[in-house]
């Protein structure tokens, strides 16, 4: 595994040590990470505070995408893939897509490259956090009756 990922991961954790939902994400431009995130919907009581969404507003106005490649610990969902199409962000880097398997046909279809890794570590945080939280996960994917 790679640093950028494990930078990911640490995100993630962080997350979760907020008590919020575990999925991080870092922006890599010429080798170098220019933004991190990790999900914040619990903490801010924001609906679209998204990992990945997080760390493209960490990153701040980085003018052109181009060359880059964002990180995320988890398969991104249809909202933050939408961010990806639209900034044409053309590869990403995932941990896992077993838990979730998100929006990749519609990233495929836009021209983004997807790297799945398929990391065991990331699988478990995920996991685990969904077996002690279903109902928080659940409102995260739009699925809460």
């Amino acid at each position: 595994m790679d640093s950028f990922m494990r930078a990911a991961i640490e995100e993630a954790k962080q997350g979760l040590q907020e008590r919020g939902i575990p999925i991080g994400s870092v922006l890599v431009k010429d080798g170098k990470i220019i933004g991190r995130g990790h999900n914040k919907r619990v903490q801010e009581n924001n609906p679209i505070a998204h990992a990945e969404i997080d760390c493209l507003t960490n990153s701040g106005r980085v003018g052109t995408y181009r060359g880059t490649t964002l990180y995320s610990t988890l398969m991104p969902c249809y909202l933050c893939a939408g961010a990806i199409v639209q900034f044409r962000i053309k590869k990403i880097v995932v941990g896992e897509s077993e838990t979730f398997s998100g929006a990749k046909e519609f990233m495929e279809l836009h021209g983004v490259e997807i790297v799945d890794l398929n990391l065991e570590e990331c699988k478990q945080l995920m996991k685990t956090f969904i077996q002690n939280n279903p109902k928080l996960w659940n409102e995260d994917i739009g699925e809460l009756e």
